[in-house]
């Protein structure tokens, strides 16, 4: 065990609050927090949220989704995630997703390495409540501009796969 890590022990309350792209996100652990190996990010997404269609070069991510229904697009291929699913998606495997069906969705989203968690501060914005923001245009701008720091790459909007939803 690295000697500059310490055990954790975290409540929900605990974390980096932000509003991002509508949902409410919590980076549970970050880069500093695990030594560079992972980050822990807690994610509330309201029906509709989604991520464009994207890469990662650098990193693997692994998705637990603890409530609601998910589509996600794996590779170019849709797949319906619910409660108690994991979703594994190796680094550069395109991928995305939207939240469906008719209640929010939280996900636990495990990023490795850590770093990945810099676009939600870049992207989002501190949150003044623990619940879901009020719906506003997200700035797409922000969000490309932190992906093309952080080596992921947009390929652009998830609608062609998603006729199935």
């Amino acid at each position: 065990m690295d000697a500059n890590l310490t055990p954790r022990v975290l409540s929900p309350e605990e974390g980096q609050h932000l509003w991002y792209l509508n949902g409410l996100v919590n980076i549970r652990l970050n880069a500093t927090d695990t030594g560079g190996q992972f980050c822990w990010v807690d994610e509330l997404l309201p029906v509709g949220s989604e991520t464009p269609y994207h890469l990662h070069r650098n990193e693997d991510e692994t998705f637990y989704v603890v409530d609601g229904d998910v589509a996600f697009v794996l590779d170019g291929r849709l797949v319906r995630a619910k409660a108690g699913d994991i979703i594994f998606l190796p680094k550069k495997i395109p991928h995305g997703f939207r939240v469906i069906g008719d209640r929010p969705a939280r996900l636990i989203n495990l990023v490795n390495p850590s770093g990945f968690e810099q676009m939600f501060t870049e992207a989002g914005e501190p949150a003044a409540t623990f619940e879901l923001p009020h719906p506003s245009a997200p700035d797409i701008s922000k969000v490309v501009e932190a992906c093309m720091k952080l080596g992921v790459e947009i390929l652009g909007p998830l609608d062609p796969f998603m006729q199935e939803s």
